[in-house]
């Protein structure tokens, strides 16, 4: 149908993320740094958002464009509100989704291979419908092992996604719900989940474990024990 609907330019928009808290219809997200409109359907077309815009980069046109969806709308925000802080829209240009360029670091004169594939990479800001956490091979990460296992770039983010989180820090109830969210949405082909020795450590692969349950989901997850030392101790499948 023929509409107004509004229209973002690349060319000035800054991806600082104002116009996402104004639109209470969560029709925009900020993605590799710019903000874009999700779908015409959560577009209602009254403009909330051209205010906001400190660049002056939004703008109202009237083109062919999908009906608006307030059913779609308000399931999205229901969806949003389950799984707070998980969206790839919200003002902070830091928690903003996207997917990165696999790149190589000079250290010491070795090329080095980074594998982080995707931004954010936190649990509690992942979105669960994530394109890049499409039946992909997750890794949750407990948030020391990166830094307790010096070759985590090579044996755990290659061609994986990464959600850290820390269970003895974070909140597990939490944590459960999220991954229940990503499970469901993005049915990841397998899980592996990467602990340190300490015995609070085993609150992660405990959510993941609740998480595949409450998802009804079949997939492998595959437990990995880390020592502070830096050595893998125990690998097992539950």
């Amino acid at each position: 149908m023929l509409r107004k609907i509004i229209r973002i330019d690349d060319e000035l928009c800054d991806g600082c993320g104002e116009c996402v808290t104004a639109c209470h219809e969560s029709a925009i997200e900020i993605v590799d740094g710019k903000a874009r409109l999700v779908s015409d359907r959560y577009c209602d077309g009254l403009g909330d958002c051209l205010g906001e815009c400190p660049q002056g980069a939004i703008h109202m046109e009237t083109r062919e464009a999908a009906a608006y969806d307030d059913d779609a709308v308000k399931a999205r925000l229901r969806a949003q509100h389950a799984a707070p802080a998980t969206s790839t829209s919200g003002g902070c240009p830091g928690s903003a989704a996207r997917t990165l360029a696999r790149h190589t670091l000079p250290v010491d004169d070795v090329s080095v291979p980074g594998h982080l594939g995707h931004w954010p990479v936190q649990l509690r800001l992942l979105h669960p419908e994530a394109p890049y956490l499409a039946e992909s091979d997750m890794v949750l990460c407990a948030d020391c092992v990166p830094f307790a296992y010096p070759d985590f770039h090579r044996d755990y983010l290659r061609d994986r996604t990464v959600a850290v989180s820390c269970p003895k820090l974070d909140d597990l109830a939490e944590a459960v719900d999220r991954l229940t969210a990503i499970f469901e949405n993005s049915r990841p082909r397998r899980v592996t989940v990467a602990r340190m020795i300490v015995p609070c450590c085993g609150g992660i692969a405990e959510a993941a474990r609740v998480a595949r349950e409450r998802a009804g989901v079949d997939m492998p997850i595959e437990i990995h024990t880390i020592d502070p030392r830096g050595s893998r101790v125990q690998v097992e499948s539950i």
